[in-house]
């Protein structure tokens, strides 16, 4: 175990993230804001414990998929410990607990709060507690890599550990410039939402933090009805956005380089706007006839599905009253997901096409014992290794489903409460049904159910397996002999 590399890697996070925190200091001076010196004094923080740990640099940059998780599962942990603080410190959210809850709902793109009321908070909370889905969006680790150079051809360790989807590939030959190449996209598309917003007549502030939620598919929102009394315009804008940022941002980087027919035939992005449409279709039969305007029921309809699918969830409409059989599309949603190496959540569509070739495989085999056939994606061979990872992540995404449920069931709630807030928070989604829908919160389970939920969301947005590394008995038996063999 390579420890001074996983302390000098946790040091440049938090480096990052004091940076980070003196953004909404800048929010503070411009609104002259009373709540930006907390904000300060957590920026100096986590400054002078980043600066310790950097201090001295590891003895070797090489590193392997074990140091990658822990480095992961660590920096997710300590980024959502201190960038707790100013809510807390601010008496903004008075309850650590609560606090920690939605700065880990923030940074995990989650969505799901405690809060009732948002309007009431600061310029510079509100800015905080909606740009912490933009940096977890795509990750800060995948940040750290664009700007700082870690561990040589280690790099892609912590790119399969943080990056969503069952197989992690570079877009060009070095890591560092991938990670370049997938910010600069990433901040664009920002930039371009923010700019369309404006044009809707938005106010820059509220266009700024509806981008950033948007940009890392996690729904904080300025206003206590999410985004339903913005305009038509605005609201289809955001639909638009919620799907493109959906999508695997290879997609994008191979427009770039003009190569549209491998762009537009990928396997994954086909079958995900298969999946929206025909989504989009069942709902709108369904409750047009519950509207005045057909073209109103076709906004909600897109609106929610692309908020679902894509695991914003923001709202315009409460999805929660609508018929049982659209609720029931909504849940599916829930599960599939967006695309891998976007910023969305879920299991992810490129996992259900992997199952869905290996299950007819299986029954080709029934048929033909003796053939033998690869599995294929966009005409490449699956990697039995990638075939082996699918596989184990749906029994352990079921297994950690379930006992969550479970767990929070004390709590005395009703089941259709406890399974879509389950499903909500482990696909990084937000609002479910009945007492968790798109018209309530959290707030009201108990702390021990909030922490089961808290560890859903970091467990969903890391797909399982860098944060279940922490509680690998080996890992610290390893950890262990290590120190015993530096102090001898």
């Amino acid at each position: 175990m390579n420890s001074s590399v996983v302390r000098y890697t946790l040091g440049q996070v938090l480096k990052i993230e004091s940076a980070l925190l003196l953004l909404p200091c800048v929010v503070a001076l411009i609104y002259f804001d009373r709540n930006g010196i907390y904000f300060l004094i957590v920026a100096a923080m986590c400054g002078l414990l980043g600066f310790g740990m950097t201090l001295v640099k590891p003895s070797s940059n090489v590193f392997y998929l074990k140091e990658g998780c822990i480095i992961t599962s660590l920096s997710w942990i300590l980024l959502s410990f201190f960038g707790c603080l100013p809510f807390y410190l601010s008496d903004s959210i008075p309850s650590i607990t609560d606090a920690l809850f939605e700065t880990i709902s923030g940074f995990t793109t989650t969505g799901a709060s405690i809060l009732s009321e948002v309007e009431s908070l600061s310029k510079s909370i509100t800015f905080w507690r909606c740009f912490t889905h933009w940096i977890g969006g795509m990750g800060v680790l995948v940040f750290l890599l664009a700007i700082i150079p870690i561990g040589g051809g280690s790099q892609i360790n912590i790119m399969k550990a943080e990056s969503p989807g069952p197989s992690v590939g570079k877009l060009v030959p070095k890591i560092r410039s991938t990670a370049r190449i997938l910010y600069i996209i990433y901040f664009v598309l920002t930039i371009i939402e923010i700019i369309f917003l404006a044009l809707g007549k938005m106010p820059l502030f509220e266009a700024i933090n509806t981008a950033t939620a948007t940009a890392g598919t996690g729904g904080f929102g300025v206003k206590n009805d999410s985004l339903t009394s913005y305009s038509p315009y605005i609201q289809w804008v955001v639909t638009i956005f919620m799907i493109l940022f959906g999508v695997n941002f290879n997609a994008y980087y191979l427009l770039l380089f003009k190569q549209f027919k491998k762009a537009f035939t990928m396997e994954e992005v086909v079958h995900y706007f298969a999946i929206i449409l025909i989504a989009i279709a069942i709902i709108f039969t369904r409750i047009v006839g519950n509207y005045q305007y057909a073209a109103d029921a076709l906004r909600d309809t897109a609106f929610q599905v692309a908020s679902i699918i894509t695991t914003t969830g923001f709202s315009t409409a409460d999805f929660d009253k609508w018929p049982a059989v659209c609720q029931t599309v909504l849940v599916f949603l829930m599960f599939i997901g967006a695309c891998a190496g976007s910023t969305g959540g879920g299991i992810k569509v490129s996992r259900l096409i992997i199952l869905r070739k290996t299950i007819i495989k299986e029954m080709t085999s029934y048929i033909h014992p003796k053939s033998i056939k690869k599995l294929k994606m966009d005409d490449k061979p699956v990697e039995h290794e990638v075939l082996r990872a699918t596989n184990v992540f749906f029994i352990t995404f079921i297994l950690i489903f379930s006992v969550s449920i479970l767990l929070i069931a004390i709590d005395g709630k009703d089941l259709v409460t406890n399974f879509t807030a389950v499903a909500a928070t482990m696909n990084n989604i937000g609002p479910g049904l009945s007492t968790v829908g798109p018209t309530q919160n959290f707030s009201h389970f108990s702390m021990f159910s909030k922490y089961i939920l808290m560890f859903d969301m970091i467990a969903g947005r890391l797909e399982l397996f860098p944060l279940l590394m922490l509680f690998h008995p080996e890992l610290w038996k390893e950890m262990y002999s290590h120190y015993i063999r530096k102090i001898q």
